[in-house]
C-alpha cells in the first residue's frame, strides 16, 4: 500500500484494512512454518503495510 492510497481511506476503512491484514499475517506464519509459503518477503512487508495503516488511524483520531 502506498501513502496516497491509505490517506485516502476512511477510518472505517482503515481499520477494516488492518484486521485483513492481520489475517493475512497469520496465515504467512503457518505457510512459513509448513514450509508453503513462496515469497517470505510477504510477512515483512505485511507488518509495514499494519504499521502504516496503524500511524494514519492515529492521525485521522488527532
Amino acid at each position: 500500500m502506498k501513502k496516497n492510497e491509505i490517506k485516502k481511506m476512511t477510518k472505517d476503512q482503515v481499520l477494516k484494512s488492518i484486521d485483513s491484514l492481520k489475517k493475512d499475517l497469520f496465515n504467512f506464519r503457518f505457510q512459513k512454518i509448513n514450509g508453503q509459503i513462496k515469497s517470505p518477503s510477504k510477512i515483512s512487508e505485511t507488518k509495514k503495510n499494519i504499521a502504516r495503516l496503524k500511524t494514519e488511524l492515529v492521525r485521522k483520531d488527532a
